[in-house]
C-alpha cells in the first residue's frame, strides 16, 4: 500500500518536489500517435477494465489542453468526464494539475527555469494525491510522445518523471500506424520509458483479423506487444443533437427538453421532393432544410403523426428563415426537435460531417460500449505482467 502522503495543496510542505514520493502505485501512461486516435476512450475503458481487477484505481491527466473553469481552477475536460462517470473520489484539481492556456508557452519561455521547477513540483504533488492508496493509476497523455516539448514537459518527459510505463494508441490500418508507433517508440525509449504495448484503434470490423495479423508481425520486430485491435464503433462517433446545435451555433425552436440527447445516425439535406422524404428516413435521421421548405416540414410532421417519431432525430432550418406562424404552431404541437441557424444547408451539413465527437458525461448510451471494447479486445494479462517483474 502506498505511503500516506500529504495533500499536495498543504502550505506547510515547503519541499520542492522533482519526482513523486509515491513509489508503489503501478502507473500506466496512455499516449496516442496523433489527435483523435482514441486516447480518452482507451483511458476510460482501461480504467473500467482494471477496476474489475481492483477497486483502487486512480486517474490523472498531468497536462491538459482543453479545459473548463471549476471552482476557479482550469480543469481538463477529460478529467471531468472520467470523474463524473466513475466517481474517482480524488479532488478534481489533483486529476488535472496543469492547464495549457493560449499564452502558456510564451509565458514559460519568458522564464523557463523558474517555470519548469514550479510545473514539476505541481505535477508531482498532484500525482501523489491522485495515486494515494491506489494499486493502479491511469495517466492520460496529451497526444504523441513529443507533445509539450516546447515547455519541457513532453509526454515522454512526463512518463519518465512519473516512472510510468506506456501504452501507445494508433488509428486502424497497417502501414501508417506502424510507422507512427515506430516514431513514438524512439522518443519514449530515448527518455528511458518502457513501452508495455500498442493498441490499434478504430479498425474497420471486416478488416479486424487482417490488421491484427500483420500489425502483430510488424510490432514484434520492434519488440512491442500488440495488446489488441479495437473495432470501429459507429455509435461512438455519432453526435447527439445538443452537440450538433453547439457546432452549428443554432438556437432551439422546439423539442429541446425531449430531444437534446437524440443520437444522430444519419444526415439528409432536404433538397428532394417532400413526397420522397419518408423513404430516406432511418432511426435518428437529422433533416437539414431551409426554413421556407414548408413541404419538407409538413412531411416530417406527417411522419410523426403516423407513429414514426423515432425516425426523426431533429430538423435544422437553415439561412435563419423561420416557418410561417401557422406552421410554427403545428410544430409546437409535436415532439420533433427543431433548430434554426444562419448558414446554408450545405455548410451546415459539412460542419456536422466534419465534427470531432468527444464522449460526454451525458452519453450514458456510449459508456457500456466503451467498457466492452477493452474487455473483449485487449489482452489485460500482458498489461498486468508488465508490472509483475517491476524493478
Amino acid at each position: 500500500m502506498p505511503i500516506r502522503q500529504k495533500d499536495f495543496t498543504e502550505p506547510e510542505d515547503t519541499e520542492i518536489l522533482t519526482a513523486p514520493r509515491n513509489k508503489t502505485t503501478k502507473r500506466i501512461f496512455i499516449a496516442a500517435t496523433r489527435m483523435n486516435d482514441g486516447k480518452t476512450t482507451t483511458s476510460l475503458a482501461l480504467f473500467s477494465a482494471i477496476r474489475s481487477i481492483t477497486e483502487q484505481v486512480g486517474f490523472i491527466k498531468p497536462v491538459g489542453q482543453r479545459f473548463v473553469e471549476v471552482e476557479g481552477r482550469q480543469i481538463d475536460e477529460d478529467s471531468i468526464l472520467l470523474n463524473q462517470i466513475f466517481n474517482v473520489k480524488t479532488p478534481i484539481h489533483a486529476m488535472s494539475p496543469i492547464a495549457v492556456h493560449a499564452t502558456f508557452s510564451r509565458e514559460y519561455l519568458d522564464n523557463p527555469s523558474a517555470s519548469h521547477t514550479d510545473l514539476i513540483d505541481k505535477m508531482c504533488r498532484a500525482f501523489d494525491r491522485a495515486a494515494f492508496e491506489r494499486d493502479y493509476i491511469i495517466i492520460e497523455g496529451s497526444g504523441h510522445a513529443g507533445v509539450g516539448s516546447v515547455f519541457n514537459l513532453s509526454n515522454a518527459d512526463v512518463a519518465k518523471r512519473l516512472n510510468a510505463k506506456v501504452i501507445i494508441v494508433a488509428r486502424g490500418g497497417i502501414g501508417r500506424p506502424i510507422d507512427e508507433i515506430a516514431l513514438n517508440k524512439a522518443v519514449f525509449e530515448a527518455a528511458g520509458v518502457q513501452i508495455i504495448g500498442a493498441i490499434i484503434n478504430k479498425v474497420e470490423p471486416d478488416k479486424l483479423e487482417m490488421v491484427d495479423k500483420y500489425c502483430r508481425i510488424a510490432l514484434e520486430r520492434m519488440n512491442i506487444p500488440l495488446l489488441g485491435c479495437i473495432p470501429h464503433e459507429c455509435k461512438l462517433t455519432q453526435p447527439n443533437l445538443e452537440q450538433v446545435v453547439a457546432e452549428t451555433k443554432g438556437r432551439w425552436l422546439n423539442g429541446k427538453t425531449s430531444g437534446s440527447k437524440n443520437r444522430i445516425d444519419k444526415v439528409i439535406i432536404g433538397a428532394m421532393a417532400a413526397k420522397g422524404l419518408a423513404e430516406y428516413l432511418v432511426k435518428g435521421t437529422l433533416i437539414i432544410a431551409p426554413g421556407d421548405r414548408e413541404d419538407i416540414i409538413l412531411s416530417a410532421i406527417a411522419t410523426e403523426g403516423l407513429g414514426r417519431d423515432n425516425l426523426i432525430g431533429g430538423i435544422i432550418l437553415t439561412r435563419d428563415i423561420l416557418p410561417q406562424p401557422e406552421l410554427m404552431k403545428m410544430i409546437e404541437k409535436t415532439s420533433i426537435p427543431v433548430i434554426v441557424c444562419e448558414e446554408d444547408s450545405y455548410k451546415v451539413a459539412s460542419r456536422i460531417n466534419n465534427m470531432t465527437v468527444k464522449t460526454q458525461p451525458s452519453d450514458e448510451d456510449k459508456i457500456p460500449i466503451i467498457k466492452d471494447l477493452i474487455i473483449k479486445n485487449i489482452d489485460l494479462e500482458v498489461i498486468q505482467n508488465a508490472f509483475d517483474s517491476r524493478d
